[in-house]
């Protein structure tokens, strides 16, 4: 076997000048063909890539490669989400600005996405801290002003106070921020809103549509646009009146929200949240209702505090206790609850807490009621203590109370949506500047469009601590109103970051310098065929991207609902992590025979999680790709584990995917050192060759299904779900194949360099650097890349088993194994069974009473009982 050396570094650089000097990754608009646009979610220039960029950028490309090589004009862009508050967080620790830092984390991030050969389009590369970029941000704010989809109004909001600055409700979790993990709490500002309840009901309706995207995503989506019909009923405060000043007066109400107006009559007593504009005035003790505020939002704990009020129960006239409680959330419903504990186990475990008393009003149809409740009963029943409506099933019973309550003037029918509007004001510097301006003569006032974009300032303190930095930069803030001329002042706060990413799949559409929403541009690649990113965008930028759609629509700007056809959540990169009580996490390096190298004592092997560097089991992808290759971590991540499944980081793992390259190399080496240079086997003699291969007893026939075989599952495995290790290890078995064929045999070299051909292509989406050197040494030196060559076409006659195996089964048990010619109709594979040797044997004496056939599987034949 010759002796040729796989050096990936050379080979890889080399490929990739290569690419870039041709341009062969340029997209260009052409009607003539069939467009696929393959789009991963963009990353936030951090300075470093990860592994789980790796993974989620190879995914991609693997697609684009694919799909190039099927004809397809495939778009496959990449830029930046640049602005945020980890920018301004480096500026204020290393007192560098913003810009700068961003800049040179773009500059390092991208020379990296380019070692792994990942196939972009370059010439679309933006950056959305770029004022080109931001100014569209500002002319979509303006426009959905001027629709009524923008508005400013005094809300409490959530207040990060580590970030010091405003949080959608999509960035809480469990009552911390979505980015640093630090308290949040409630705090009263002006804000700039978007209106995208306005779409709600579009919103959830076209969940309906999305048959490309995972269930679970969709189920998010749903649950959090959070449709419920139900009815809106008032509750009057007790003693009390009209509200005057938030201080309730003669005939007050409380309006509360209920799905479950069935369990009116269960009602005990009802809870406010704590930032109901009541809660202040109805409370007698300040001290416990901040420690409910403080609690507020809070999933793991339910802090309550009695308000020293009670309310009427419209339904029965009874006297409840009027509690303020830190799980009731003011942006769902009306921030008031009726509690029914029989019935809600948050309620039920709520009465348990504070002694509060349980009235079951469902029992099970025709079921025993016990004593006393353990747990909720949130079953359906027969309706309980229910006045009129006792004796009623309880979901036929919800319509006609509703009508008693409006008979009365106590309530009404409504659909209710979880879903609120999108606070977008930031009180940070690095983002967009809102482009609006205060006059005292006109009120507030856009910017004109002829203005924009309203650039940031770049000579701006940056504390991190109070309200907006912008507020202190007198040349920014000082200006002149646009109507009258007159002086005014500029809006200081910054649009949220998720503004920047909720259109920018249609910038892509056109290259830098080309018109942003080009209309023959957008007509002819949007929507995106392929979107891939993390599932913990399910709700916050996905759910905008269809807001920020239908808005465009509803401008002119494109003729769709859905921005993404079909989405795949890529799984997490996780690794093993290590424990020293002393020292903490420590780097696997720095365990040797289970001890911490540093003290001696034993390090505890804990569980696998997502790489994090504060786990310190992050695998550094320069380091991984000097050593390996980009294509050999390539393979590694795409083989590991199905695309959506997290994968879990292997050294011996990247070991093979390295053996299994050099293994293809040397091997294809081998085939050009038999081949003869001056009849190179292609072209007409390929031809001869598949013809002849498919002749009965042809000794190389074998191979040549083989590798028919395999074209067919790797392109299934690509096409049907994107199982691409399903593809690779199909890949693995064909080389194995070729690795016996070899050996055994001697006159050969046309099936093996038609097997190497078809290898080779098959892998080239995989492992592009090693695939496009040893395809143009495979071609002895033809200019054309892999990728402007066509997919191998499968030819399913070639594919097809020539002989099977056949299993015979007598009363159950295996009698019998034979080879038939493939495609025999059924009564010839009976007759072929019952003919066989050994089953004869095991029949002789036996009266058959039954042969079943399991075509291409086995034969079973059932004989009488005596």
């Amino acid at each position: 076997m010759a002796e040729r050396y796989y050096h990936p570094s050379e080979i890889e650089s080399k490929w990739q000048k290569n690419w870039r000097d041709a341009g062969i990754d340029t997209t260009e608009r052409d009607p003539g063909r069939e467009k696929f646009y393959c789009l991963e979610m963009f990353p936030y220039p951090s300075g470093k890539i990860h592994m789980g960029h790796i993974r989620n950028y190879v995914i991609g490309d693997v697609i684009t490669r694919y799909k190039k090589m099927n004809g397809f004009n495939v778009l496959h862009p990449m830029g930046w989400d640049a602005f945020g508050l980890p920018a301004e967080n480096a500026a204020i620790n290393n007192g560098i600005h913003p810009s700068i830092w961003t800049e040179e984390n773009i500059v390092s991030m991208k020379a990296q996405i380019e070692k792994i050969g990942a196939s972009y389009d370059w010439a679309r590369e933006l950056a959305t801290c770029r004022p080109e970029y931001y100014r569209w941000n500002q002319w979509f704010f303006i426009k959905m002003y001027e629709r009524g989809l923008a508005y400013k109004k005094n809300s409490l909001v959530n207040w990060c106070q580590s970030c010091a600055t405003v949080l959608a409700n999509e960035q809480v979790i469990d009552g911390k921020c979505w980015r640093c993990d630090g308290d949040v709490v409630q705090k009263e500002l002006e804000q700039w809103f978007f209106r995208i309840t306005a779409y709600a009901e579009e919103l959830l309706a076209g969940c309906d549509t999305l048959a490309g995207w995972p269930d679970h995503v969709v189920a998010m989506q749903k649950n959090w646009i959070g449709k419920s019909y139900g009815a809106e009923v008032d509750f009057q405060v007790a003693g009390s009146g009209d509200v005057a000043g938030g201080v309730p007066g003669p005939g007050s109400t409380i309006r509360i929200f209920t799905t479950r107006p069935d369990t009116l009559f269960g009602v005990t007593f009802m809870c406010l949240s704590p930032l109901h504009p009541l809660a202040a005035s109805l409370c007698e003790n300040a001290a416990e209702l901040e420690m409910v505020k403080n609690a507020y939002g809070k999933a793991d704990e339910k802090v309550g505090v009695f308000t020293g009020k009670y309310a009427i129960n419209p339904v029965n006239g009874e006297s409840i206790p009027i509690y303020v409680a830190n799980f009731v959330l003011m942006q769902y419903g009306t921030g008031a609850i009726m509690s029914v504990p029989a019935h809600d186990q948050r309620d039920f475990e709520f009465a348990r807490k504070y002694g509060l008393p349980v009235r079951r009003v469902i029992i099970p149809d025709g079921g025993v009621v016990s004593a006393e409740l353990q747990s909720a009963y949130e079953e359906d029943g027969t309706l309980a203590d229910s006045g009129q409506f006792t004796g009623r099933h309880n979901r036929d019973a919800i319509k006609s109370i509703i009508g008693y309550l409006k008979e009365k003037g106590k309530g009404e029918e409504v659909v209710n949506f979880k879903l609120r509007d999108w606070g977008i004001s930031r009180q940070r510097y690095w983002g967009t500047p809102i482009p609006i301006v205060y006059c005292r003569n006109c009120g507030v006032v856009p910017v004109p469009e002829t203005r924009l974009p309203v650039i940031l300032p770049p000579d701006v303190k940056l504390t991190g601590k109070g309200g907006s930095p912008l507020a202190e930069a007198e040349s920014f803030v000082n200006t002149d109103c646009p109507k009258c001329g007159a002086p005014a002042r500029r809006e200081t706060d910054t649009m949220d970051t998720f503004v920047d990413s909720s259109w920018y799949f249609v910038r892509f559409c056109g290259k830098s310098g080309e018109p942003p929403l080009d209309g023959d541009n957008i007509k002819y690649f949007m929507p995106v065929d392929q979107y891939i990113g993390g599932v913990e965008h399910a709700v916050l930028h996905l759910l905008y991207s269809r807001f920020f759609t239908r808005a465009m629509r509803d401008l002119g700007i494109v003729g769709f609902d859905e921005p993404f056809t079909r989405l795949l959540t890529q799984g997490m990169v996780c690794k093993e992590t290590w424990k020293c009580d002393e020292h903490g996490w420590i780097f696997p390096e720095e365990v040797k025979d289970g001890k911490c190298i540093h003290c001696g004592r034993d390090a505890l092997r804990g569980r696998v999680e997502k790489m994090s560097k504060s786990k310190k089991n992050v695998v550094a992808p320069d380091d991984i790709i000097t050593k390996y290759g980009a294509d050999t971590v390539r393979v590694f991540a795409l083989f590991a584990a199905p695309p959506e499944k997290d994968m879990e980081w292997s050294d011996q793992g990247v070991e093979g995917a390295s053996r299994f390259l050099n293994r293809l190399w040397t091997l294809v080496h081998n085939i050009i050192g038999k081949r003869n240079p001056i009849n190179p086997i292609h072209g007409e003699r390929v031809k001869c060759f598949e013809a002849e291969a498919k002749m009965p007893g042809v000794s190389y026939g074998n191979l040549f299904r083989k590798t028919h075989q395999t074209i067919r599952k790797v392109t299934t495995a690509i096409e049907k779900d994107y199982h691409f290790n399903t593809a690779i290890a199909a890949l693995m078995e064909l080389l194995n194949d070729m690795y016996s064929f070899e050996s055994s045999v001697d006159k050969g070299d046309a099936a093996m360099f038609y097997a190497a051909s078809k290898m080779v292509l098959l892998l080239s989406p995989f492992a592009p650097h090693i695939c496009e050197e040893l395809w143009r040494e495979l071609k002895m030196g033809s200019n054309g890349s892999i990728f402007l060559e066509p997919w191998p076409e499968l030819d399913e006659s070639a594919a097809k088993e020539e002989e099977l195996e056949l299993v015979v089964q007598v009363d159950g048990k295996v009698r019998g194994k034979q080879m038939i010619p493939a495609g025999l109709p059924e009564e010839a594979v009976k007759s072929a069974a019952l003919e066989n040797e050994k089953v004869r044997d095991h029949l002789a004496g036996k009266t058959v009473k039954n042969v079943m056939v399991v075509r291409g599987k086995l034969v079973s034949i059932v004989t009488e009982k005596r």
